[in-house]
């Protein structure tokens, strides 16, 4: 009578262990957020110039992981998550830029609501706002003397006829007295506007270029100098020099889809190899090397390249044929000059203009070695 009494009873405890032992493995399904730096420092900030900090995290559970709302602790600081889910053993970001408005110490916190649980979870980042960081160099590292500069190149990229796209320069005044900024040679396409119109000793300013579309010159590449003044009666040089690139699209907007499917395909090999955005040059220690490519047309009109335009002097091409028949191919010498490389503010890159609806425009980085 024991014996059956006891092996029933034996069963029960048998399956209750099984049920703790899954509870306390985590085999119930669910989501599990995981921040891999929740908390982050990141040091001295100029005051009036936004920085943002970017936090990774994954989703460690069995179940897809949602970011329902993040909340920062201050009007501040903007946010910014992913919107969709994010799968079982995936990763995603959230990045929180704050506006560096005020000087001094700072903490800021972001509470983040997932589907894992009701409670938030909890980032923080911290720093100190100054006016004058010990080292502007990182920053700003085009010295102009008494300025300085985050950048001396500005590029409009992928701009369609019409847009009026923004780009900003952050300009750093170094002197002990205001400061003014004026661009000169401004082509008529380019407006700007300073904010502030004065900037105070150790301050931080911006510049802001608008591009009209409507009044450039071509498709393609169109390049120019503007000249940052550094004080009154400046005058042009190298040295206060900012190039500004606009690349604008040719339109398509009357192409059926009948047309797309047998529309020029432009495709470039070096060899037997494609060539997607990117070319290796070996310079060595040679004055100039040229490079040969092959540009071929895989589609079923004839392709044409209306531009084919370089970036900064250090590139020189020539394409043997600007229109290639359907199933044809063309070379293209892409020749680099040490000398000029060394003087370029850019990297150097070629850009190519064609009829091909899927690759209007082609950039191509030369990698030289």
């Amino acid at each position: 009578m024991l014996i059956r009494t006891f092996v029933p009873t034996m069963k029960k405890i048998y399956i209750t262990l099984v049920a703790m032992l899954a509870l306390a493995t985590g085999a119930v399904a669910q989501p599990q957020f995981v921040a891999e730096t929740p908390i982050q420092k990141v040091g001295e900030m100029i005051f009036q110039t936004p920085k943002t900090v970017t936090f990774e995290f994954q989703n460690k559970g069995t179940e897809p992981l949602v970011i329902t709302e993040v909340h920062p602790s201050c009007g501040c600081v903007s946010v910014a998550y992913p919107q969709v889910a994010i799968m079982a053993g995936a990763s995603g970001q959230i990045t929180a830029t704050y506006d560096a408005g005020m000087l001094g110490s700072f903490q800021r916190e972001l509470a983040v609501y997932t589907n894992q649980q009701d409670e938030p979870f909890y980032l923080t980042f911290s720093g100190r706002v100054v006016v004058s960081p010990l080292d502007f160099d990182g920053n700003f590292p085009i010295d102009l003397g008494s300025v300085r500069l985050n950048s001396n190149y500005v590029e409009f990229d992928d701009v369609n006829r019409g847009d009026k796209p923004v780009v900003e320069l952050q300009v750093v005044n170094m002197e002990h007295g205001t400061y003014e900024p004026q661009l000169m040679h401004l082509p008529n396409y380019l407006s700007v506007e300073c904010m502030p119109s004065v900037i105070q000793p150790g301050r931080v300013g911006k510049i802001r270029l608008t591009l009209d579309s409507d009044k450039l010159f071509m498709d393609g590449l169109n390049q120019t100098s503007i000249y940052l003044s550094r004080h009154m009666g400046d005058k042009i040089s190298d040295k206060n020099e900012i190039v500004v690139s606009a690349v604008l699209l040719p339109a398509f907007r009357d192409l059926t889809p009948e047309r797309l499917e047998t529309a020029p395909h432009i495709v470039l090999m070096d060899g037997a190899e494609m060539v997607d955005d990117e070319v290796s040059i070996v310079m060595g220690t040679k004055k100039r090397v040229t490079k040969v490519i092959n540009v071929t047309n895989i589609g079923e009109e004839p392709l044409t390249i209306s531009a084919v335009q370089v970036f900064n002097r250090a590139l020189t091409v020539s394409l043997g044929d600007r229109t290639i028949p359907a199933h044809g191919t063309t070379k293209l010498k892409i020749t680099v000059d040490a000398k000029e490389l060394r003087k370029a503010k850019n990297g150097p890159r070629l850009l190519l203009i064609s009829n091909d609806p899927r690759h209007a425009k082609t950039v191509l980085d030369v990698n030289v070695e």
